[in-house]
């Protein structure tokens, strides 16, 4: 089965569960950590990753491990594609954008064997580092007033959930558990953050909620992986391996009622590919999701997917309408965050570098647009009004 992986040792366990079980020598932290201002580097060049960070990869991504192929853009229901970052070595992942839609935060390892957070802005071209250390730091996201980012971390010697200032400063451990603890998501009123806490070795992740201010207090609320806070209500979308057929990762929705999970609906899925790591869109009726294609088919026993194929960007609406792909190829693309500018966000990995892109869905929401059978109602109740007139 498939689950998270995205940074287990940099390239093992990154490479094996999702990005997280990577730690073994990670103690120290800084409580305002280094800043430094460095030029975008030029075009990227073939070059390998280094360990550490990378054994984590596929834990942050999937929660097993996986090989990386290289990618090639055919875009479809999309436009405007544009390259925001470019490195000489290691690699950019991870992309979030503030709510202004000026500022990118993303995770790269760049200048060192560990993932550390960066920002710049979304049109410059200069990053600047804002987390340091001997630890990897991964999937940040700003909070609804874009003061703060949370993101997952090993330096405390296991994955956990942390928040600091949007300059770097005033970190905060906000989770503690010696299972991987990922994903963090803000709620609408930032006083929240949902995550997912992870095993590895039963392959299943659990989907949590923790109080900002009085981080003691959690709540379980079901189970998935990489959840994601819609930004206009109390929905939580995520992804959920089946339990039986193809056993493929879709991408689910529960509402969140006075504390409790309720309704959780499959919005998309498909037989022959994983849905991954949802993203709403800035009005919360569509989401974007990492569309990723195995070698071999799900259903023979002992296969894993960590021997995928291609990953396409790919939106659907809310109501389970509207699936389709943005991109296409033979390449990877992964980790997609739906900006308040409207773009979609995602990492990019292609002819031996990992780094940030982002391209304009064009396809509306069809959420507004009645379906063939309310159109066929409104006829006939037009229709049966005129003959009563």
């Amino acid at each position: 089965m498939w689950i998270t992986s995205r940074l287990t040792d940099v390239r093992f366990w990154l490479t094996a569960v999702v990005l997280i079980i990577c730690v073994s020598c990670i103690h120290s932290r800084r409580s305002v950590p280094t800043v430094r201002a460095v030029p975008v580097q030029p075009s990227p060049v073939d070059s390998e990753s280094p360990r550490g960070w990378e054994s984590d990869r596929d834990l942050l991504l999937f929660g097993q491990a996986g090989v990386a192929r290289d990618l090639s853009f055919e875009t479809r229901a999309a436009t405007n594609l544009q390259q925001h970052t470019t490195i000489s070595e290691g690699a950019d992942f991870d992309p979030n954008v503030d709510p202004t839609g000026k500022t990118l935060v993303f995770a790269s390892t760049r200048h060192a064997p560990y993932s550390h957070l960066y920002t710049k802005p979304v049109d410059g071209a200069t990053v600047t580092q804002i987390t340091d250390g001997p630890a990897s730091d991964a999937q940040p996201v700003f909070s609804p007033d874009g003061s703060r980012i949370a993101f997952c971390s090993d330096r405390s010697g296991h994955w956990d959930i942390w928040v600091i200032d949007a300059d770097g400063r005033n970190p905060r451990q906000i989770t503690d558990n010696l299972l991987p603890e990922l994903h963090p998501t803000w709620s609408p009123d930032g006083r929240r953050l949902a995550y997912c806490r992870v095993n590895p070795r039963e392959g299943r992740g659990e989907l949590w909620v923790s109080e900002i201010d009085n981080p003691g207090i959690k709540r379980l609320i079901g189970e998935g992986l990489f959840p994601a806070w819609c930004p206009t209500g109390d929905r939580i979308a995520y992804q959920r391996a089946r339990a039986r057929g193809s056993r493929w990762f879709s991408i689910w929705t529960i509402q969140l009622e006075e504390n409790e999970a309720l309704y959780p609906t499959e919005v998309a899925q498909s037989a022959e590919a994983a849905l991954i790591g949802p993203s709403w869109s800035p009005d919360g009726s569509q989401l974007t999701f990492s569309w990723v294609h195995a070698d071999e088919s799900p259903t023979q026993p002992g296969t894993r997917i960590d021997a995928y194929g291609r990953a396409d960007i790919g939106i659907v609406d809310v109501d389970g309408r509207g699936l389709q792909r943005l991109t296409g190829g033979a390449g990877q693309n992964f980790s997609p965050h739906w900006g308040a500018d409207g773009r979609i966000y995602f990492t990019a990995r292609r002819q031996g570098s990992e780094t940030i892109w982002s391209l304009r869905p064009f396809r509306p929401s069809m959420i507004d647009a009645p379906s063939s059978l309310t159109r066929n109602r409104q006829a006939a109740q037009i229709h049966e009004s005129s003959m009563q007139d």
